[in-house]
């Protein structure tokens, strides 16, 4: 999320391109076109963070920038050229890198939370503990949040460490006991 992603659409240039257009899977997304006898372009429900990286003519890349959780999902890039008809697929899979926070409350308990990650983000404590426990609330977007609490009243430990592990992000926060 908030990120560029480039989409290819591989074309040999030896062959004379006579159009090329960039769909998403379903039946209202954006449709983005470009036919080059009338060197012409065309966006049909398309967001503006939808674009041509390059010259579609050049190199028919689709960018979107900046992405968001929405643009997740399946495109097609279809060529026309004089060699005939071919078609290209990706898969957009967007992460999100969750909001990490530290805190305890009254009963010393410390509790780490990763909020609105995508996927989920896993929660780890040093030292390592098999008395903690996790909860996870499913967002309606698509985010995860999740809590791990761990209680530390007969510790002699100086201090607690949260580790959350994401594809987007690795982070580890420290609370003094």
């Amino acid at each position: 999320v908030g990120h560029e992603a480039v989409l290819s659409c591989p074309y040999v240039s030896k062959v004379s391109l006579l159009m090329v257009t960039w769909k998403m899977k379903c039946s209202t997304c954006c449709l983005l076109a470009y036919r080059s006898d009338h060197n012409q372009t065309r966006k049909l429900n398309c967001s503006e963070r939808m674009m041509w990286k390059y010259s579609p003519d050049s190199d028919p890349a689709l960018r979107i920038y900046p992405v968001n959780l929405g643009d997740e999902g399946n495109y097609t890039c279809e060529i026309a050229s004089s060699a005939g008809n071919f078609g290209f697929f990706s898969s957009l899979t967007v992460i999100v890198p969750p909001t990490v926070t530290l805190t305890c409350d009254k009963s010393r308990v410390a509790i780490c939370q990763a909020s609105a990650g995508k996927p989920a983000a896993d929660i780890s404590w040093i030292p390592a503990s098999n008395h903690s426990t996790e909860e996870e609330v499913h967002h309606a977007n698509g985010t995860v949040t999740r809590v791990s609490y761990i209680g530390w009243v007969n510790s002699t430990l100086p201090n607690v460490t949260c580790l959350v592990t994401h594809p987007a992000t690795n982070q580890s926060l420290s609370l003094d006991l």
